[in-house]
């Protein structure tokens, strides 16, 4: 699949190559991605006419972010390149939104798209609708093991936090990560518990509010106190509410963003 017959000139790709910003998991580095990319292109007879890597960016990130794509598909826009060559489907964009609208950009400008693992994947025709939807349903299994992945991992550190473990992220005010465990924070707690006295006083957040930076005592993360941050320590209530808010917040977030970077590749078609 892919490959060149006798008599087919050789094609100039780009090899295109990713790494997140977390680091690759499976340990697939770029190296390793584009020493498969040039096997490829060798065995298939194609010339490699430059190396494109986006090094720590997020395979959800849009064309914007993304300088090694912004430029593989200029060059294939201006002519200069033949195809892009990406070790996986996975590597061009993680979200099979973003990978379709990618690939049709990329056919847009009369370009190919190889992968080394797959070889050619061809443009849609309407005559062959079994070549997309072949397509499409192996770019929706990767984003789901991905997504199971992903919700194995935050499961575990939630049952981990459940059990009175140190899961992941900034430990609560009053609280420190010690060997992988949390432990008392004693200047911190001291001052926990002088603000639960104050509340017990009948005095409102604003006046412990003032009462701490005055004191020159420091939050969680060494500045000011606001009114909010010690409303979250102080009351059960207003901590869950902040934290249903925040994750409302970034739903809406996530889902705003993936219609943006869609979006904006697919810009290029017009």
């Amino acid at each position: 699949m892919g490959m060149t017959t006798p008599g087919t000139p050789a094609l100039r790709l780009v090899i295109l190559c990713r790494v997140s910003t977390g680091g690759q998991v499976d340990g697939y580095g770029l190296d390793s991605q584009e020493k498969d990319c040039r096997k490829w292109a060798r065995t298939a007879g194609h010339r490699i006419v430059k190396v494109l890597r986006d090094e720590g960016i997020s395979g959800k990130a849009d064309e914007d972010e993304r300088a090694a794509l912004a430029e593989a598909l200029q060059l294939l826009a201006d002519g200069e390149a033949d195809g892009i060559l990406a070790p996986n489907l996975d590597r061009i964009a993680r979200q099979l939104t973003q990978q379709e609208a990618i690939l049709s950009v990329v056919w847009a400008h009369g370009g190919r798209a190889f992968t080394a693992d797959r070889g050619e994947h061809l443009a849609d025709d309407d005559d062959d609708p079994m070549r997309t939807f072949v397509r499409q349903v192996m770019g929706a299994a990767a984003q789901l093991e991905r997504g199971l992945i992903v919700k194995r991992l935050k499961s575990g550190r939630r049952a981990k936090a459940a059990a009175g473990g140190y899961a992941t992220g900034a430990p609560a005010y009053g609280q420190q990560a010690v060997d992988g465990e949390l432990a008392e924070q004693p200047v911190e707690a001291d001052v926990l518990e002088r603000m639960r006295g104050w509340k017990a006083e009948g005095i409102g957040v604003r006046e412990i509010c003032r009462r701490l930076n005055d004191s020159g005592v420091p939050s969680k993360r060494g500045g000011k106190w606001h009114p909010t941050t010690v409303a979250r320590l102080l009351d059960p209530a207003a901590r869950d509410a902040s934290r249903q808010q925040s994750a409302a917040a970034r739903t809406a977030e996530r889902e705003q963003t993936r219609r943006t970077r869609a979006d904006k590749i697919l810009s290029r078609l017009t």
